[in-house]
């Protein structure tokens, strides 16, 4: 995901000009991301499952959301086991408070200053691929 974001603020910004060496070049990783201060696709995508969840946390047992959230879907394949939705959220989770989060879900108002303290550190920030 990651290579493709990149791959797009490249095509965008275009080659630069190099005074230097008086010739032109792409952007490198770095440069890009300390163009744009914005998160990447990668700590959006983040940020709005740690959010959904939030959200489907907060609500009443018996709705829809949370039911399928906990429903076991049956047995897995051979070899290495996918990652579910839950073992994505659950290392975000741990990333964002550390442990006890599941504990800070449940008010809103703290877990929305939460995950805006990470959007705006850039705590979910992968290192570049």
């Amino acid at each position: 995901m990651n290579i493709f974001e990149r791959k797009v603020y490249r095509r965008i910004l275009g080659p630069v000009h190099d005074n230097k060496k008086e010739n032109w070049r792409i952007l490198t990783n770095k440069e890009i991301y300390a163009s744009d201060k914005k998160p990447t696709i990668t700590e959006t995508i983040r940020l709005n499952r740690l959010s959904w969840f939030g959200h489907v946390q907060r609500m009443e047992d018996n709705r829809i959301p949370k039911r399928l959230l906990y429903m076991n879907l049956g047995t897995r394949l051979r070899g290495r086991p996918r990652n579910r939705w839950q073992d994505e959220v659950r290392e975000d989770g741990r990333i964002v408070v550390g442990e006890g989060w599941h504990e800070k879900v449940h008010n809103r108002e703290e877990w929305k200053k939460l995950l805006r303290t990470a959007r705006n550190c850039h705590i979910l920030h992968m290192p570049m691929e």
